[in-house]
């Protein structure tokens, strides 16, 4: 199976398991002379067993990260910490950039204070974009190895 199979699995057993969950607690008590909608304990065991199948899953993805080799971008798991903080320092120069952006120079009378800027909107938005792009390449590297890697067992 290749990571990228394997990774789709594990969001399927996520989901699977918020519904579980769902159903468990919807079915866990129910009026006195009336059936309850599910078997809460057929429900809980198999909860059980998928987040038993889910461990598995994520013990396997993550040996196979840290053993798959992306080059310059190190290991896959150096590479998602990468884009992980990317994607950060990405929404911090847009919220900044935004922020200064706000309200410069306008003001309805004469006696207000007027507003500036204490960053370089400019600069930002620019810095944002470079960082946007290398999020874009990076990810591309990154799931071109998710095809093409096997899933450790």
């Amino acid at each position: 199976m290749k990571l990228a199979e394997a990774l789709a699995l594990r969001a399927d057993s996520r989901r699977r398991i918020d519904q579980l969950r769902s159903r468990v607690t919807g079915s866990a008590t129910y009026q006195e002379g009336a059936e309850p909608a599910e078997d809460a304990v057929a429900l809980l065991a198999e909860a059980d067993a998928t987040l038993d199948e889910l461990e598995s899953l994520i013990r396997r993805v993550n040996r196979t990260n840290s053993a798959t080799d992306l080059g310059s971008d190190g290991t896959m798991t150096d590479a998602l910490a990468r884009r992980d903080v990317l994607r950060m320092r990405h929404a911090l120069l847009v919220s900044a950039a935004d922020a200064a952006a706000g309200h410069g120079g306008y003001r309805q009378l004469r006696s207000e204070l007027r507003q500036l800027s204490a960053l370089p909107v400019g600069e930002l938005r620019a810095r944002a974009d470079g960082v946007a792009r290398e999020i874009r390449e990076l990810d591309a590297r990154i799931q071109q190895a998710n095809w093409s890697v096997e899933l450790l067992d």
